[in-house]
């Protein structure tokens, strides 16, 4: 039997909320990416899928994800229990979109936050952006809603926009930096890789590492490309303090 979760969580033990709440902006690949990181640098963490329907981390991380459905308190609850069980895992939660109100509404009528500060836990919300208005909206109603008690990253997905001038001059960029939030930058990846790996639901190592057809199928320069796309977006991570 596993043990009874206790307050007593040491330090280390940090939570990855991976939102963004509008849909289409990477939220699912950013997942991905930090999945992939942990397992390279050999991090013990655990996934959580909260898209209904076809969840990336069940697809591509199956081995590391379960499903987490956003409506139901006993589902979430596991994401904090998880982070207790186990002194210094890494919890990755992938939001499908309009999953942002039941989470706000199980983080406030829970008390998460306060748990966490008495567990020990670092709760990071991973604030997934494109270079459209809505996104720079939707980071103002998050700051507004929790202002120092998250610790944000926001993540500028250069997939699905190169131009954040949105974002740098809102105010609402120089608004988080000054709450402590990273900025990270995911590259353009080209096209034809993205679709390969994805149509062979591949996990990145495979994509990157594998030569055969049953792996993703990339050519030797879409391999090389894939490689330096990656080391990039680790470094980035990295920068983020996972």
């Amino acid at each position: 039997m596993n043990p009874i979760p206790t307050l007593e969580a040491p330090a280390g033990s940090k939570i990855h909320l991976i939102g963004g709440e509008k849909g289409g902006v990477g939220k699912s690949l950013v997942s991905r990416l930090l999945a992939q990181y942990f397992i390279d640098h050999e991090m013990p963490f655990v996934g959580y899928d909260t898209d209904r329907s076809h969840g990336a981390l069940m697809r591509f991380y199956a081995g590391y994800a379960a499903p987490a459905l956003a409506d139901r308190y006993e589902a979430l609850d596991a994401i904090v229990e998880s982070a207790v069980e186990q002194p210094g895992r890494r919890v990755l939660v992938d939001l499908a979109a309009q999953t942002h109100a039941p989470l706000v509404q199980w983080i406030e009528e829970s008390g998460v936050l306060d748990l966490a500060d008495v567990s020990g836990i670092a709760i990071h919300y991973w604030h997934v952006m494109d270079s459209g208005k809505d996104s720079v909206d939707l980071l103002r109603r998050l700051l507004d809603q929790f202002g120092m008690r998250l610790r944000y990253v926001l993540v500028k997905n250069q997939v699905r926009g190169d131009d954040f001038h949105q974002l740098e001059q809102s105010g609402e960029q120089a608004r988080a930096m000054a709450l402590g939030a990273k900025i990270v930058t995911i590259r353009k990846l080209h096209d034809a890789v993205v679709q390969k790996i994805d149509a062979s639901n591949a996990s990145f190592w495979s994509a990157r590492n594998s030569t055969s057809k049953e792996g993703a199928g990339l050519g030797l320069m879409e391999r090389q490309r894939l490689k330096m796309w990656l080391a990039h977006a680790q470094g980035e991570l990295e920068s983020a303090g996972v």
